[in-house]
């Protein structure tokens, strides 16, 4: 428990923030993995289009801090190349 009124509102600050994050971790996650199952199934084109939509919700987390700029970087070059190998 708080005990002074600062601490009490950055707890609430804490709170909306952790759920927020949670959300967006929750979209990019999911993007992520549509990217791989269209690799997966073998369709370029598919996959392309979902690269596209996960790159941008990756920089978005990346840009707010909700994970890092490296770690964006690494999924999107990730992504690529997998899509890379499948056109030929």
């Amino acid at each position: 428990m708080p005990n002074s009124a600062g601490a009490n509102k950055r707890l609430r600050q804490n709170k909306v923030r952790r759920l927020r994050n949670r959300s967006t971790k929750s979209q990019v996650r999911g993007l992520v993995k549509s990217v791989r199952t269209a690799i997966s199934s073998g369709d370029v084109e598919a996959s392309e289009k979902a690269l596209q939509a996960a790159q941008k919700r990756l920089d978005q987390a990346a840009a707010k801090n909700v994970i890092h700029a490296n770690q964006a970087a690494r999924t999107k070059s990730r992504l690529s190349k997998a899509i890379k190998s499948l056109k030929g």
